[in-house]
């Protein structure tokens, strides 16, 4: 078994990959810039404590993310700490479609692949399709408007679990570099989805289509962040609606 760093380990999909990792005999350390009870202090951002948090860790699992932009710089120095750490498997979460969808967010996604594919670390880069709670906050976003609008494309979301599952796998194996990627169960429309939510949520507001003009859309629609053949994952939406509480409205 291996000592495991993870960070974002506090996350939505750091907690049951933390369980996960530690289910299957790893021992695993969670990186946190506060430190605390079952955390390491380190700053992915300044660097502080990382070297630290890196002593004798076989395999790094990067989850973490802020969603902007130090994201790269953070990945940077993680990655730069594990080559200097003679760290033996650095495994990097992303997205499927980062290559195929010009959005802000998948252009730092996909730079943060290349930081682990120049790095003489070895690594696993694991591509995922949307999580099923990306989904819900999508519809609970829309709040008090009227209508409740369904973008015209198709997704596959997947269950954290499903993910977390997969991340324990890799890090028992070699390094694999671009892992296959990894989708739901089901390939569903936006509209099928805003009305499985809907009626979870006890809502009746129409449910409208929506098209926006520009790349980042034409990609999802022409399928980009979709994964063909035989899905990974086992959850499906209307699984994770009935352990969670979606806001009504």
């Amino acid at each position: 078994m291996a000592t495991v760093l993870v960070t974002g380990g506090t996350g939505t999909l750091g907690m049951p990959t933390v369980i996960a990792l530690r289910a299957a005999g790893h021992s695993v350390r969670v990186l946190s810039r506060r430190g605390g009870v079952d955390t390491v202090p380190g700053d992915l951002v300044t660097g502080a404590g990382i070297a630290k948090a890196l002593a004798d860790v076989h395999v790094v699992v990067h989850l973490a993310t802020t969603g902007g932009k130090n994201d790269v710089p953070a990945a940077h120095t993680l990655v730069s700490a594990c080559a200097r750490a003679d760290v033996q498997h650095l495994v990097v979460i992303s997205i499927v479609g980062v290559d195929e969808i010009p959005f802000s967010y998948y252009r730092l996604k996909l730079e943060i692949e290349s930081l682990a594919e120049l790095s003489p670390v070895p690594h696993t880069i694991l591509r995922a399709t949307q999580f099923h709670s990306f989904v819900e906050r999508f519809f609970t976003a829309q709040g008090l408007l009227p209508v409740r609008f369904a973008p015209s494309f198709s997704l596959q979301p997947i269950a954290v679990d499903d993910v977390a599952t997969r991340l324990t796998e890799i890090v028992g194996m070699d390094a694999l570099g671009r892992a296959a990627d990894i989708g739901g169960p089901e390939q569903r429309t936006a509209h099928d989805l805003a009305q499985a939510w809907s009626n979870a949520a006890g809502s009746t507001r129409p449910i409208w289509p929506l098209r926006i003009p520009g790349r980042t859309f034409s990609g999802i629609a022409a399928g980009h962040n979709l994964v063909p053949g035989e899905p990974y994952g086992t959850a499906t939406f209307e699984d994770y609606l009935e352990t969670h509480h979606p806001l009504a409205g």
